[in-house]
């Protein structure tokens, strides 16, 4: 676990008799750009809040920064930069008033970098935080977050109103002077295009259960989207096939690895195969969130190929 920035095991969280997060085990290396992904309600944000202490686990383990979640939540918030989701300071101080109050809570804050920052961001440093527009308001709040120079910075939903220039400069830094400088980003987010620039990994969440976590570019390498015809395919997820989708008289396939074998055992079922591609990131999200549609009329009462196809 020590090479891990935040690590959890069977992770749980109820609000009432709603199951917001679902046995939850996440591996986030140390030093790089981790992209946790999902649909609203998914669970990212309340995943967020258990780590940082924000709100109670109902049961199940985690650490962060080799710290115990629920336990040492001091030790984390002191190593954490974290910019939630609602975007919200105290309304009445400027952005440099927030500069000078935060950064006494932090021994590893830079005034170069926040010097910096705010020039890249061009963030009006002497206006309210009320008075500013909502793109304004995040780069603050990015700007407090990254001034800090901690070891983990978990963002939730950090490119909300602001512009592709604004969300240009917020990438490279990053890229360049936090992953550059061997630590760690956490990064909840719907736009899945800043997400590919940055990732190194990849964390895919739904109904508060993980769908995949693995490195990017191994998903980019290997993973394929076979889409197949015929009587009798399977459609269930099995072995390296993580979904199945039926879209009319085909049926799709996002296999994980080994696309050839797979694509070899379907034509000798007897499947016309369509098309063979790679996917992104896009395209491999899109296909596990979505719910599977029920079989066709073409397919059913067909015979079992499961069985076969995992056999031979």
């Amino acid at each position: 676990m020590k090479s891990l920035a935040i690590w959890t095991e069977g992770l749980v969280k109820f609000y009432s008799d709603v199951k917001a997060v679902d046995e939850l085990s996440l591996s986030v290396p140390r030093g790089v750009a981790y992209g946790f992904l999902g649909r609203n309600g998914a669970g990212k944000t309340s995943t967020i809040r258990m780590l940082l202490g924000l709100t109670k686990l109902t049961a199940g383990n985690g650490a962060v920064l080799g710290y115990k979640v629920g336990r040492e939540q001091v030790a984390i918030l002191e190593r954490t930069a974290f910019v939630g989701e609602n975007k919200i300071l105290y309304g009445n101080l400027t952005a440099r008033e927030l500069t000078r109050f935060t950064r006494g809570f932090y021994p590893s804050w830079s005034d170069d970098a926040c010097a910096k920052y705010s020039r890249l961001f061009e963030i009006p440093m002497d206006r309210s935080f009320s008075k500013l527009s909502q793109g304004n308001r995040t780069k603050t709040c990015l700007l407090l977050a990254l001034s800090q120079r901690a070891d983990l910075v978990i963002l939730d939903e950090p490119t909300v109103g602001l512009d592709p220039v604004a969300v240009d400069a917020l990438l490279r830094i990053l890229v360049e002077d936090v992953i550059g400088a061997g630590r760690t980003v956490f990064i909840s987010s719907h736009n899945l295009s800043d997400v590919e620039q940055i990732a190194d990994w990849i964390g895919v969440i739904d109904q508060g259960k993980l769908l995949l976590e693995a490195k990017l570019d191994d998903v980019k390498s290997t993973f394929r989207l076979v889409t197949a015809s015929g009587n009798g395919l399977p459609q269930t997820r099995f072995a390296d096939v993580l979904s199945v989708t039926s879209v009319g008289k085909f049926s799709r396939y996002l296999v994980k690895h080994d696309a050839d074998i797979f694509v070899a055992k379907l034509s000798r079922e007897g499947a016309i195969i369509a098309e063979v591609s790679p996917v992104g990131l896009r395209e491999i999200f899109l296909e596990l969130v979505q719910k599977e549609d029920t079989c066709t009329s073409g397919n059913a009462g067909g015979k079992p190929a499961l069985n076969s196809l995992l056999g031979s």
